[in-house]
Formats: C-alpha cells, structure tokens, sequence
C-alpha cells in the first residue's frame, strides 16, 4: 500500500500538510512514505495493520497517533489544546519536566489531525539522520573571488 519515496524534501512536506484543509488517504500514504522508518516493520505488524486500519476506516487523529507509537516510541503528546479555531500539538521526549524546561516541538492547523501529523513530520525531520561524514567536505567550486595568486619573490 505504502511505498518509499526516493527524493523528499521535509519543508515541502510540512508546507503541504499546512496548506491542506483535511486529512485524506493519499496525503496519510504521503506522510508515511516520506518520513516513516519504521513503516512497515516486520516486529510490528499488529501496529503496522492497525495503522492501515484507521487510515481505511478515515479515522485521522488516531491514526496519527498510532503513527506516534510505532515511528516515535520516545516521543509523546505533552499537549493537545485548541485556540482561536486551531488545534496546537506538541510532542515531547521529556513530558515530566515543566515546560519551560522542555524541547517540545509544536505544530498547529485548523484540524486536528493535521496538527498532530505536522508536529510528527516536524520532530522526524529534526531526528532524521544526517548523512553528514566525520569530516567536513570542502566546495569544489572556486568563486571569481578567490583566485590563486603567486608569491615567489623572484628579486
């Protein structure tokens, strides 16, 4: 049902799920093929058809929630509120702490769903692995700024 996407990019991913009036089936399959490590996964096939389940049965909110569980088992909802005709979500490692000590990450939108899926994109973009090496590469491009000079004195 769900396939990996070869080339993302997680802002555009994030701009479309702000941009998006409500959840459907293909923007779920979108979400989880861009950002999902874990989905489907073999140690977890009760999860993983649960998750189907509730994205067949159109049920957003807990289908978003079920994609908290099995993606970050370390990450939970430190808050769900709703103001001034949008939902706010924010997902913490560290839900005991007070909040001003806390690195939550919040995301909002006009739907519920929504608002729990875009901090969940939010905090795998922030986790996702770099693929950076242990030493940093240097440009190959040379600007019109910086040309070799000689510097031999031949006096």
């Amino acid at each position: 049902m769900f396939a990996l996407s070869e080339h993302h990019d997680p802002g555009e991913l994030s701009d479309r799920l702000r941009d998006t009036p409500a959840a459907t089936t293909g923007l779920m399959s979108e979400v989880i093929a861009q950002t999902c490590r874990r989905f489907p996964s073999m140690g977890q096939t009760e999860k993983t058809a649960r998750i189907e389940r509730l994205i067949g049965s159109s049920a957003w909110t807990d289908a978003a929630l079920a994609l908290i569980d099995l993606e970050l088992p370390q990450w939970q909802v430190r808050r769900i509120a709703y103001d001034e005709g949008e939902w706010h979500c924010a997902l913490s490692r560290q839900r005991e702490l007070p909040e001003w000590l806390d690195q939550s990450i919040e995301a909002h939108h006009a739907d519920l769903a929504l608002a729990i899926l875009s901090a969940f994109v939010d905090v795998q973009r922030v986790t996702a692995p770099s693929s950076r090496t242990s030493v940093p590469a240097v440009p190959r491009d040379a600007s019109a700024l910086h040309e070799p000079v000689l510097t031999d004195n031949f006096a």
